[in-house]
């Protein structure tokens, strides 16, 4: 597969997550969190803000593999 198209899958994968993540994280930063003292609120956001790269990192470097010759 050509890299230009394995960049335009990651891509629209990419956004896909983000926003289901985003619904997510959005959702349970309002059922527990809010609930929660404001250090572990603090952390809990730095968490949640952080941790959607990790399964990203993967399909960034299918993304950017080389082409075959």
């Amino acid at each position: 597969m050509p890299r230009r198209l394995r960049t335009l899958i990651g891509t629209v994968i990419i956004l896909v997550f983000v926003l289901v993540y985003a619904l997510v994280a959005m959702a349970l930063a309002e059922s527990r969190i809010v609930e929660a003292p404001k250090l572990v609120q603090t952390f809990a956001y730095m968490l949640l803000g952080i941790v959607w790269i990790v399964p990203i990192f993967p399909l960034i470097k299918w993304m950017e593999r080389p082409d075959k010759a």
